[in-house]
């Protein structure tokens, strides 16, 4: 392994962007290579930050010996076959969240990291920043008394010129729920756990996918939490952590960089937890390490995690009636 690991991004959109511009700020990474499905789009994303070697499709960055890892940055559709693809061929994969459409395309994915040996990461991000880190260790200080309620909302509106956009297209594996509802379904499990008893969701529907979901998850403790995702209703992107001894106000619920305390007897205090960047830098960090100790999953971002969110997911489509291809 070389000093640096040498990543190659897998698409060219929005959050590929994010990535490639984030990973110039991690010195144990370097971006040496775009894959897209032309050449076209390879070599303006190649330009445009400097990237020195360019494929025209996936199979060729695979085979390639440039790479040691793939951020994985197309639609969710892909992910599963994006992902297999560069394992096969002996590379740790990053992939974007949320990972898989469903839990079987999660738990295939995972086999085929076992059975290549190598890494494979779910790109949740939002864990790794410092504002997510100082949440958990106020939380498990027990600043805030026990933890009886969770509020997360992520929720936007597109322009009608981006109507076009994949997270409208049901083959694309579009709807909020799986682009920024896997945000609101961490964040609760982060701070209230994984023994959930019940759990209740309605959704709104545009063009087959979910353009509204709110779930409500009932606790075996006894703590709610209540979580939303829109792709056509904007929301203020907040949240709340609700405890015996106070709450935390998170203007960013799912990676704050401030947080906001306020107490039973009258206290209040502000916690800044700004990003070394973007906020992706701490992940691909966080990713090299775990290749550079020769980890084969992460001991943050774990196999368990994903595969009990995906689950969830899976169980909130089933009870509104949101149904993919690849199901």
């Amino acid at each position: 392994m070389a000093e640096k690991v040498r990543f190659g991004i897998v698409g060219t959109g929005t959050i590929a962007h994010r990535f490639a511009e984030a990973i110039k700020n991690v010195q144990g990474a370097e971006l040496v290579a775009v894959a897209s499905r032309t050449k076209e789009n390879a070599e303006k994303f190649g330009d445009e930050f400097g990237i020195p070697v360019r494929f025209e499709s996936y199979e060729k960055m695979a085979v390639s010996d440039v790479i040691d890892a793939a951020y994985i940055a197309v639609p969710h559709s892909g992910h599963l076959s994006c992902s297999c693809l560069m394992m096969n061929n002996g590379k740790h994969v990053l992939c974007e969240k949320p990972m898989a459409v469903n839990s079987r395309e999660a738990e295939d994915m995972f086999r085929c990291a076992e059975k290549n040996n190598v890494l494979l990461m779910e790109a949740m991000w939002a864990r790794l920043v410092p504002g997510t880190i100082k949440m958990l260790e106020i939380v498990n200080d027990g600043i805030l008394g026990e933890i009886r309620g969770a509020e997360g909302k992520f929720c936007y509106t597109m322009d009608e010129d981006e109507m076009g956009h994949h997270v409208f297209k049901v083959e694309n594996g579009g709807g909020s729920l799986l682009d920024v509802g896997v945000y609101g379904l961490n964040f609760a499990s982060w701070y209230l756990g994984r023994e959930v008893e019940k759990i209740n969701a309605q959704c709104d529907f545009y063009n087959g996918t979910d353009s509204h979901t709110c779930a409500i998850l009932k606790y075996k403790n006894g703590a709610i939490a209540d979580v939303s995702s829109a792709t056509l209703l904007r929301k203020p992107n907040e949240g709340y952590l609700y405890g015996t001894k106070g709450y935390a106000y998170l203007k960013r619920f799912y990676a704050p960089q401030e947080i906001e305390l306020f107490f039973n007897d009258g206290r209040h205090e502000k916690i800044p937890t700004p990003y070394a960047g973007n906020g992706f830098e701490e992940q691909i960090a966080h990713f090299c390490e775990c290749v550079s100790d020769g980890l084969k999953e992460s001991p943050v971002v774990t196999h368990e995690q994903t595969l009990f969110i995906t689950r969830q997911m899976d169980e909130i489509r089933k009870i509104t009636g949101i149904v993919y291809p690849q199901d």
